[in-house]
């Protein structure tokens, strides 16, 4: 089904449909009459000289310069060129398009005086696969993500370069092969293009979507740890958590307590410790707050996604226009920073349950390293130094992007959110999570096969195991274990083993 818009209502979802999916979008009726009411005001403002920012002045520290007739003209075409100015290898598709959409809602909305044709020109790219080519690095998170954002408007005067059909073009001819006119650009358009944190607002949409669905298998892998562990289950009682007040926490105490209905454990049947270490018994109360994180960051990213995102920005019901710093990143940056340090939170979590089932001391009599033949054999020794790694860029990589400010423009823009860079190390942090919760996975597997003998598992868990061993062998002698680590970290990043377990439990949100 097409999506319509409208300029609210756009939620991260509609944004990895769009961007990720390739789902068709359509302008409403609505939305295009108030972008032609929006762009009539503005033609009659430049009809009568009134000075305005961005539409007939310089920009930035040249805001004071005013334009001529003949120079309004031509402004918006060197604007753009002047903002290309990445650097280095393309955005992901996916990146791309969804900041595509952003911009079109923020148009919808009719505050922005772009033409029609250029928001139109826009959607008709996302319906028909041409994505331009847009270097990943290059904004500063304020005035909008303007160096990307910029390598998008190359395409509205038929320059720079796009993907089409899998092959990357020149722009001219990737819309011709698409058949979308080229609508060049007039007194507005350019500025009106590029001027919002679209880039990295599509970026924080994608990687919340991701990132919930990576918590989910966060509680899974806890259930499989827990289970193989003998863990006391008290802990993960609905009303501990209720009296607290943490709605986080009391949806991952459900949804762990789902993972291991059915089980001997949870049934009481295992004889247990009176408590547990912090990394088992914590569990609902640090994912809890890294779902809580996320929501708090869903609902800070989705303001953005249906705000009004540039400057100058108008107002035609009024007659006027004002100009401030609504293209300004830091209201996404902030909440996903913190987005970025509760991922590597769970995935420290998740290297001490890792560690527990290693270690002979702690894992109340599995084989020391899950090996039957300690000594000979190593067995998952290796494994937690690869989680190891990975848990320590992760945590170079928490450090936050927006106090890390540099003033640019001549002191004219002298705070700028660093949002680009959030976003981009964001990714990076889920990247390497994706391998550290697949080598947990991996261990609490192999440590159930030792287990099964011994008593009966929870329905989540079983599956889980299941599912595992579709694609892992258990480690019955050493081999070379970087090719089951990348398969783990594959697997997770696939929810395959989400969506198995939620076929059995149901729904772990």
């Amino acid at each position: 089904m097409t999506l319509t818009i409208t300029g609210k209502g756009l939620t991260i979802e509609d944004v990895v449909e769009v961007a990720r999916h390739h789902r068709k979008v359509e302008l409403h009726e609505n939305a295009k009459a108030n972008i032609k009411k929006c762009r009539a005001m503005l033609e009659e403002k430049i009809e009568a000289h009134e000075i305005m920012y961005g539409v007939n002045t310089g920009i930035g520290e040249f805001s004071e310069v005013v334009l001529s007739d003949d120079q309004v003209k031509d402004f918006q075409k060197y604007l753009i060129y002047n903002h290309a100015a990445g650097i280095g290898d393309p955005a992901p598709l996916e990146y791309v398009r969804g900041a595509m959409l952003g911009r079109i809602n923020v148009h919808a909305k009719g505050h922005s005086g772009v033409r029609l044709e250029i928001t139109q020109t826009l959607v008709d790219m996302l319906n028909k696969g041409v994505t331009p080519f847009v270097c990943q690095k290059g904004s500063v998170g304020a005035s909008g993500d303007l160096a990307p954002m910029s390598q998008i408007a190359l395409l509205m005067m038929g320059e720079g370069k796009a993907y089409y059909k899998g092959e990357l073009y020149g722009g001219k001819e990737a819309m011709d092969k698409a058949g979308i006119p080229i609508p060049g650009l007039q007194a507005r358009d350019g500025l009106a293009t590029i001027n919002g944190s679209n880039v990295l607002t599509a970026m924080s949409a994608i990687l919340l979507y991701d990132a919930n669905n990576w918590l989910k298998q966060a509680e899974i892998a806890a259930a499989m740890s827990l289970e193989a562990l003998k863990a006391n289950m008290k802990p993960y009682t609905s009303k501990l958590h209720e009296v607290r007040g943490f709605k986080g926490a009391v949806r991952s105490a459900n949804a762990i307590n789902k993972l291991v209905d059915g089980g001997d454990l949870k049934e009481g049947k295992v004889a247990c410790k009176v408590q547990d270490a912090y990394s088992m018994r914590s569990t609902p109360q640090v994912i809890g707050a890294a779902h809580d994180a996320l929501a708090y960051a869903r609902s800070q990213v989705e303001i953005e996604l249906n705000g009004v995102g540039d400057n100058p920005i108008f107002f035609p019901d009024e007659k006027t226009q004002l100009s401030g710093a609504n293209f300004q990143g830091t209201p996404v940056a902030v909440p996903m920073d913190m987005v970025g340090s509760c991922i590597t939170m769970v995935s420290v979590m998740s290297e001490r349950r890792m560690n527990r089932l290693n270690h002979p001391a702690l894992n109340v009599g599995l084989p020391a390293f899950l090996t039957k033949g300690a000594g000979m054999f190593s067995g998952l020794m290796l494994s937690q130094y690869t989680a190891d790694m990975q848990i320590v860029e992760q945590r170079i990589l928490s450090t936050p992007a927006s106090i890390q400010s540099i003033p640019a423009a001549a002191d004219q823009e002298d705070f700028v959110s660093m949002g680009m860079n959030t976003a981009i190390k964001n990714f990076q942090i889920l990247d390497n999570a994706y391998g550290i919760l697949g080598i947990e996975i991996m261990a609490a597997a192999q440590a159930l096969d030792f287990r099964k003998e011994e008593y009966s598992f929870g329905n989540g868990v079983k599956k889980a195991w299941e599912t595992v061993r579709k694609h892992v062998e258990f480690l019955d002698i050493d081999r070379p274990l970087y090719e089951d680590h990348t398969t783990m970290k594959e697997l997770v990043k696939s929810t395959e083993i989400l969506q198995e377990v939620e076929k059995v439990v149901g729904s772990l949100e």
